[in-house]
């Protein structure tokens, strides 16, 4: 991979700034942001088989559903399009809720973000529906499999559990955790977004009946995208209009797409596919090869950036433990507020936020009751802006 050919590509990077904030989103490269533009200026219809202007919004659904059947092998018929991911899984609890009733279980998870917990909360206490909890071992930071045993039960409707920690990294063991529910009749509802920034997916593979994403973690626009079979979408009926089509995935997606964000994030997909492509082959298999290629990249930063936090001594604790995780490091400093290393860094260009980052449950759980600091790596990501971090951490302790 050639790291100095993909930075060329982020406008945004030419500011000198060294970005850490990728978990919260990355920065856009240019055929991205040209995507969009081309689409929205036309010529551009609703949907239709008339006219050019018709025929381009069509392609535009078309082609989204296409990369991102190919990105996270689906069918394109069980690609849904949504504002957000927060979005889709409000959605979803609604939709699926529905043929919820008193005496049902469901089953969450202390290591997710809040968009895969509070929806889930709130139409279970509708429904009259029982909400068990997975833990986390504090210790390790990794999801306590025995409590997960314990939830688990044959009133168990519905598994919703993430595949990597947005601020921890870790990633459970999600085969094991889909296959148990299976087990006892459960639905399994992953949140991707965080693991799919740094993972070519593959929603059969991990036991996913449902997975969100969001194409803004990993260099498209702000979007969500749902994925899932088709034979099961068939099966969820929504409340939607009574002129809207009522095929699947269409029946998720009410008013009028937005065409341009969909093709920004089919761009996203084209991009990606093309960092390291190797020898060829379809587009799954060029982002296989890409998608590795980025892997290895961000492991060696993060192996630099843990060699280097290491050698400041103690005032430094990193939470994040586990042995599988993402380049996702959470951190606080001893004796000092998080808020005020992030002013700092900010003020040398290196831009690594400070909170909480909607992981209620799981700073409730780890007892962190003041914010922390987040570095993610993304793909743009250089071993001198590990460097500038390290240094500018240096110099606030």
């Amino acid at each position: 991979m050639d790291l100095n050919a993909l930075r060329a590509h982020f406008p945004s990077l030419d500011h000198g700034l060294a970005f850490f904030d990728g978990p919260g989103g990355t920065q856009t490269p240019r055929p991205v942001a040209d995507a969009i533009a081309e689409t929205l200026t036309g010529p551009l219809s609703n949907r239709g088989v008339v006219s050019r202007s018709e025929l381009n919004a069509e392609r535009a659904v078309t082609d989204f559903r296409d990369a991102y059947a190919d990105l996270l092998n689906v069918p394109a018929e069980g690609v849904v399009h949504g504002r957000s991911a927060t979005q889709l899984t409000y959605d979803f609890s609604r939709h699926l809720a529905k043929g919820w009733k008193a005496g049902d279980e469901i089953v969450l998870s202390r290591l997710d973000h809040d968009s895969n917990v509070r929806p889930w909360v709130q139409a279970a206490e509708r429904a009259g529906v029982t909400v068990r909890w997975i833990e986390i071992d504090g210790g390790s930071t990794e999801l306590d499999l025995d409590s997960f045993e314990r939830a688990l039960s044959p009133r168990t409707r519905l598994v919703a559990v993430t595949a990597a920690s947005n601020v921890l990294g870790t990633k459970p063991p999600l085969r094991h955790i889909a296959d148990r529910a299976h087990e006892v009749g459960a639905l399994v509802y992953v949140d991707g977004v965080h693991y799919a920034a740094h993972h070519l997916v593959d929603v059969p593979a991990l036991g996913a009946d449902l997975f969100v994403c969001s194409p803004y973690k990993f260099l498209g626009p702000h979007c969500g995208v749902l994925a899932a079979a088709p034979e099961l979408l068939e099966t969820i009926h929504p409340d939607k209009l009574a002129p809207s089509p009522d095929t699947v995935p269409e029946r998720f997606e009410f008013g009028t797409l937005p065409y341009e964000i969909l093709a920004g994030a089919t761009a996203a997909v084209v991009f990606l596919a093309a960092i390291d492509p190797g020898t060829g082959g379809t587009r799954r298999e060029r982002l296989a090869h890409s998608l590795g290629s980025l892997h290895e990249h961000e492991r060696a930063l993060r192996t630099r950036l843990e060699e280097g936090l290491r050698a400041l001594g103690d005032a430094v604790t990193l939470h994040s433990k586990a042995a599988d995780r993402t380049p996702t490091l959470l951190m606080t400093i001893e004796g000092r507020d998080a808020r005020e290393a992030q002013v700092h860094l900010a003020a040398r260009d290196v831009l690594a936020p400070a909170g909480s980052f909607y992981a209620y449950e799981t700073f409730t759980a780890l007892k962190l009751e003041h914010p922390a600091l987040r570095v993610g790596l993304a793909p743009y990501n250089s071993a001198e802006d590990v460097d500038r971090f390290l240094d500018g951490l240096a110099s606030f302790l």
